[in-house]
């Protein structure tokens, strides 16, 4: 890989902080949105207890109370940094900008968010990535692909830093559901990776989880956890809908090849059983973890798999604490912490 492309890091490389944004309205957790406030306030101070937490607020208002709930909770406060600016909604990893490096500089791409081709009440959220680069006082790009907006969003793609990028078909070359380039093949989405991302190398899986409000996002399905290893998870149940799917996107995992030509090593994660709320499946899983500088969160789901998605993931994090948080309530608004979180390097 040319060292003058500007560069997408892995999420375990050095970080300047973590962006969240504090929910200021139950919209997409009815009924649930006072338990879902002081969830908020746990997943923080787990962040804040090793990192940097930028955190995005509507008003001034809310930053008092959020700070008083912050305080209650002993939370380390000296490492919260509060943006003002109202959203729609607190889904960091897609709203948010993502921000590339090209040796020390730095630059916050906006991906043209448009609600996953799918809610039509994005406008607010439409300003995060500019505020964002702001306040970390660095430029921002819109991101134009054949003098177009190019819409991405942060969970469809995971990436290895080294040039090799992860994602679904079911996500982005679906022809009628949530199109969001209208037109794109895969031969213009590879261009585009490359443009924007440094990515040389793409492996594509097939379809996504049942429930997922996102059609396809890859964070619920496949992570890498250092350069050549990915994480995968796997139904074991052939009765359940997710079986089939999962099982070929294991398949293409182990036929897949990485930037340098080699295989990947492949690691298995279980699912949890399956969740249903007010009548709805729920889009649980384990690959929806957020690495951080000295530790990885890991939702959890009240479930026996708990154990085994932590310990897995402790191996494959030798370095890093491996920290269970309790998703139950999280994953009624259809997303968990890495949904919820944008990593920002250093």
């Amino acid at each position: 890989m040319k060292m003058e492309n500007w560069i997408f890091p892995a999420e375990w490389e050095q970080q300047q902080g973590v962006l969240l944004c504090f929910p200021h309205n139950g919209y997409d957790w009815p009924g649930k949105y006072k338990v879902i406030q002081w969830a908020f306030v746990e997943f923080i101070k787990k962040v804040a207890s090793v990192e940097t937490v930028f955190l995005v607020v509507a008003n001034s208002k809310l930053q008092d109370k959020v700070l008083g709930m912050l305080k209650t909770a002993d939370v380390n406060t000296k490492n919260v940094i509060f943006i003002i600016h109202k959203t729609n909604r607190s889904w960091m990893r897609d709203s948010g900008p993502i921000i590339v490096k090209k040796g020390n500089q730095r630059k916050a791409i906006n991906f043209n968010f448009n609600g996953w081709a799918k809610y039509s009440n994005y406008q607010l959220d439409k300003g995060v990535p500019t505020k964002v680069a702001e306040t970390l006082n660095i430029p921002v790009e819109q991101a134009i692909f054949n003098e177009k907006p190019f819409v991405l969003e942060g969970g469809a793609i995971d990436v290895n830093g080294k040039g090799t990028l992860i994602t679904s078909e079911e996500c982005l070359l679906h022809p009628s559901i949530q199109v969001r380039n209208e037109g794109f093949t895969k031969v213009d989405y590879e261009r585009a990776f490359n443009q924007f991302l440094g990515v040389t190398n793409v492996i594509w899986l097939s379809n996504g989880i049942v429930g997922d409000d996102t059609h396809g996002h890859i964070d619920d399905l496949a992570r890498f956890v250092n350069a050549d290893t990915i994480v995968t998870v796997v139904e074991t149940n052939p009765k359940d809908e997710n079986y089939k799917p999962l099982q070929d996107n294991l398949k293409r995992l182990q036929n897949a090849i990485l930037e340098n030509g080699k295989a990947p090593n492949i690691v298995t994660l279980p699912m949890p059983k399956r969740i249903d709320f007010d009548g709805v499946r729920l889009p649980a899983s384990y690959a929806n973890f957020l690495i951080c500088k000295k530790t990885v969160l890991v939702p959890t789901f009240n479930d026996a798999n708990d154990r085994i998605a932590l310990n897995t993931l402790a191996e494959c994090f030798p370095n890093r604490e491996v920290i269970g948080i309790s998703a139950i309530d999280f994953i009624w608004g259809f997303g968990t912490l890495h949904c919820l979180s944008q990593q920002i390097p250093k």
